[in-house]
């Protein structure tokens, strides 16, 4: 199916603006619209899972607790199911259409969560502790894998052609996030890694899956390569502003919010953008910051720092210029993904909800 103005459709410019008030209306409606509408559907693929897998995953996804009683866990802000359906929007289809790649993304990301989580060592996700802490690391893995599977297997259940352009765009997607992760677990070791590396690993571990997310409803609904292009385009530059708000969020966010302990992404040596940038400046707090990060290169005792040390990191990465500079970069990314869907022709309606989703991803504390 061809995304032309033939279909009579309402059509907005990419600058719209709309109220902060009907933002925020919008993006909850979209968010709960996302979440409902799929998570039937992802309790019947996790169900597909032999046991104990099933109900490890029940326990990821926040449906039941460690001791197998239900839960009310949202499981997640469910930001990609909402782009997906939106997405099959774009293409003059309803919403429905696009279940099958909502679900299918949101395992895919599930999937990545369960590995990291591990990978990391973080013992806390969506304040409770994490399925390798609960279950072992051989679950986390298994069902990790199993979540991967599932997602191919929704996909191609489809039996279409567009079934399978889906999977196809997925499983790239997929790719991606694992160098995307590969080169973050790399960086931990490095003394120096530059903003540009930095920000081609954040485009592969976040910005590509949102990008598939936002084009994968495109798909299943018929849409032809260049919108789904477009949309992609779109997705992996809010990608990037959301990764670097996560970047934010991963030394500076309050506990009780993101779920997070504090300082998490520093006791992590994760080189996120706040660090780099901070040490690409010029400067004594650059310098000092540098010159610790130096001596961690030869220090597997990090997890010994106090808490004073950490604040003093984040500190120094403030002075330095860290955060100021990440945060201006989440508005750059944002502005760019907004001039990706320049010339892209859908309803008025899903134009307003995909730059109320963006702002959304600029402005979240958790």
């Amino acid at each position: 199916m061809s995304n032309t103005r033939s279909r009579g459709e309402n059509v907005s410019p990419a600058n719209e603006q709309v109220t902060a008030s009907d933002a925020r209306r919008s993006v909850a409606a979209l968010l709960e619209r996302g979440r409902t509408m799929t998570t039937p559907v992802l309790r019947a693929a996790v169900d597909r899972l032999a046991p104990p897998m099933n109900t490890v995953a029940a326990y990821h996804f926040g449906w039941i607790d460690a001791t197998g009683r239900p839960a009310d866990g949202s499981g997640g802000k469910a930001v990609r199911p909402a782009l997906a359906l939106l997405s099959a929007e774009v293409a003059g289809a309803e919403p429905e259409v696009g279940i099958p790649g909502a679900v299918a993304v949101e395992l895919v990301h599930n999937f990545s969560l369960l590995h990291d989580d591990l990978m990391d060592g973080d013992e806390q996700r969506r304040h409770r502790d994490t399925v390798w802490k609960v279950h072992g690391p051989a679950q986390a893995i298994l069902v990790g894998d199993a979540l991967f599977a599932l997602a191919n297997e929704l996909l191609l259940e489809q039996g279409t052609t567009d079934g399978g352009r889906a999977t196809q765009r997925l499983t790239v997607a997929t790719r991606k996030l694992i160098d995307g992760q590969a080169q973050d677990i790399s960086f931990e070791h490095r003394e120096r890694v530059t903003v540009e590396e930095c920000l081609e690993m954040e485009g592969n571990k976040t910005g590509a899956l949102i990008a598939c997310a936002c084009s994968i409803g495109a798909v299943l609904g018929g849409a032809d390569d260049a919108t789904a292009d477009a949309l992609e385009r779109y997705g992996y530059h809010l990608g990037l502003a959301f990764q670097a708000v996560d970047d934010l969020l991963g030394i500076w966010g309050e506990p009780s919010v993101t779920g997070k302990q504090t300082w998490s992404d520093l006791r992590q040596r994760k080189k996120s953008l706040p660090v780099v940038a901070a040490l690409a400046a010029e400067g004594p707090a650059a310098e000092r910051l540098g010159e610790l990060l130096a001596a961690d290169a030869k220090n597997t005792e990090i997890g010994e720092f106090s808490e004073e040390e950490f604040a003093n990191r984040a500190a120094l990465i403030e002075e330095a210029g860290g955060r100021e500079w990440t945060s201006q970069e989440a508005r750059r990314q944002h502005a760019t993904a907004l001039e990706a869907l320049n010339g892209v022709y859908m309803p008025e309606e899903t134009r307003r909800n995909l730059l109320a989703l963006a702002d959304f991803v600029v402005v979240r504390e958790k």
